[in-house]
């Protein structure tokens, strides 16, 4: 095989390689739509979390707080915002953001869902 040969394979694989990248992050990129947040990977399992324990200190509604942490999984909601707790941790968030994730866990921890026995 002739170099003139080799220099024609490898133009038409860094065309091809080129062309095929252009098409597929550019053209027609992947959209997802209708991805349930319970496939987010953890740390934005804990902003989400974090979210609604902000959420929850503008209007103190633990229900509303309980449905919007039941999207994540079928754990119960202390379950999950516990784990965003010991995440928030060990990941040096701020006191303010701490606080909130624990007063929502407070308010989980003694959650009882309407309709339901004490």
């Amino acid at each position: 095989m002739s170099s003139l040969n080799i220099i024609k394979i490898l133009i038409a694989l860094a065309l091809g390689i080129t062309l095929g990248l252009a098409y597929g992050w550019i053209i027609e990129p992947v959209e997802y739509t209708d991805v349930p947040p319970n496939i987010l990977r953890e740390d934005y399992r804990v902003d989400y979390t974090l979210m609604v324990a902000e959420a929850y200190q503008k209007d103190f509604d633990t229900d509303t707080a309980a449905r919007r942490l039941a999207v994540l999984g079928s754990e119960p909601p202390a379950t999950l915002t516990s784990a965003a707790l010991e995440y928030a941790n060990r990941n040096s968030f701020n006191e303010v953001e701490i606080q909130a994730l624990q007063d929502l866990l407070s308010a989980m921890q003694t959650y009882n869902p309407q309709g339901s026995a004490p």
